[in-house]
């Protein structure tokens, strides 16, 4: 068991190394929570996650033999990045396994920071034998993603930069994967805030705490946006520390996590990865536990796909009713389709894409269908720019 003399030595070592990220009050998030939100910021790390605080600490205790044999980890992201980024900065020969169907951008990212990236397997278990096998073969030191006290350690600095800056707090709310992170941050909110509540996030997938303080259970697994807490057994060293420390762990479906990235976004002006918006769903979707609450929330990491976002903010967009996409029965002539954008842009519309149909879809050779997505301000804002079309066509949403 990891203690506050653990943390704060990691923190003494890791100094300089790694960033002291902000931490900042967030009026949007409190506007549209209920409680007075408070942000911490590792999506501003060097590697844009916080798992270079638990790779730092690891790598800075390793003795000059260890150093001497490299290090090995598997990982699909972030600490991938972490620990390849500090065995480059202690000049350590490092291998990073990843699962073959890795994102490309993650791939490029890790090997950018100078370790050999090894593809090999169809998911994380089959990288995870591989990367065992390799280590064995080649006489590394494995560095374990989250069940490790080093690692632990490490990541509890997050919580006491967070205590030091943010003022009494009524609530610490953060994701659980591996358990690396809440169990350091426990560690250190428990001795220094006794009086704080700590509370643990799983998404709906990988819910293997839904029962909690009850036993584990065997999450179904599946896809998820906020693949870095995609994790279906926690450590059982950070386990521990949960059963000790957490008083609760929420679930969150998810749709609450894509709404949190865009509110994030939209509101807090910070680009998040699923994982690190977890705790923002939690507070969205268990809004009575925490109104009128000072809450702070870790902002994990930033690492999120440009797609993905893309594809995040307008299925928010489409569910809000501030994207509304209609299709209609037009008929085949000269300027309806002026009459229509005339019609859209004086209510306030504003066409982001048309798409325009004559041969296949049309029930007479006269008509078209058309397909129009238009941005609005709000649901009523679109309601009213369907209304003022309904006058004169037929219109249908999509």
């Amino acid at each position: 068991m990891i203690t506050l003399d653990d943390v704060r030595a990691a923190a003494a070592r890791i100094e300089g190394r790694v960033l002291r990220t902000p931490t900042v009050p967030s009026h949007a998030l409190s506007k549209a929570t209920g409680a007075e939100i408070v942000l911490k910021l590792d999506n501003l790390q060097a590697v844009g996650s916080f798992k270079e605080r638990g790779a730092a600490n690891k790598l800075a205790l390793l003795t000059s033999e260890e150093r001497g044999r490299g290090v090995i980890t598997v990982s699909a992201g972030n600490h991938a990045q972490g620990v390849a980024r500090h065995a480059a900065l202690l000049g350590i020969d490092a291998v990073i396994v990843m699962p073959r169907f890795t994102p490309a951008a993650k791939v490029t990212r890790t090997a950018a920071w100078g370790a050999r990236v090894v593809l090999h397997g169809d998911n994380f278990a089959e990288a995870t034998a591989h990367a065992d096998a390799l280590c064995a073969a080649e006489g590394r030191v494995f560095v374990h993603p989250y069940d490790d006290p080093a690692v632990m350690a490490g990541q509890g600095t997050f919580a006491l930069e967070l205590l030091e800056d943010a003022g009494p707090l009524d609530v610490f709310v953060g994701p659980i994967g591996g358990g690396g992170l809440l169990s350091g941050c426990a560690v250190a909110g428990a001795a220094l805030r006794p009086e704080m509540d700590i509370v643990g996030v799983q998404v709906e997938a990988y819910s293997s705490l839904s029962d909690f303080p009850g036993d584990e259970l065997t999450p179904p697994g599946g896809a998820t946006i906020a693949e870095g807490i995609a994790v279906l057994r926690i450590g059982r060293q950070p386990l521990s520390v949960i059963r000790d420390h957490v008083s609760r762990v929420l679930v969150v479906p998810e749709r609450a996590v894509e709404d949190a990235i865009t509110l994030m976004a939209e509101g807090a002006k910070q680009v998040s990865e699923g994982a690190g918006a977890a705790a923002l769903a939690a507070v969205l979707t268990y809004p009575d536990l925490f109104r009128g609450k000072r809450v702070a929330l870790p902002v994990t990491g930033g690492n999120i796909d440009s797609r993905i976002l893309a594809n995040t903010l307008l299925r928010t967009l489409l569910r809000d009713g501030r994207l509304l996409c209609l299709k209609m029965d037009i008929p085949d002539r000269p300027g309806v389709l002026a009459d229509i954008s005339r019609k859209i842009g004086d209510a306030g519309g504003n066409i982001i894409e048309v798409s325009h149909q004559r041969l296949f879809t049309a029930a007479s050779v006269q008509a078209a269908e058309l397909e129009v997505m238009i941005e609005a301000r709000d649901p009523l804002h679109a309601q009213q720019i369907m209304d003022e079309l309904a006058k004169t066509y037929i219109v249908r949403r999509v």
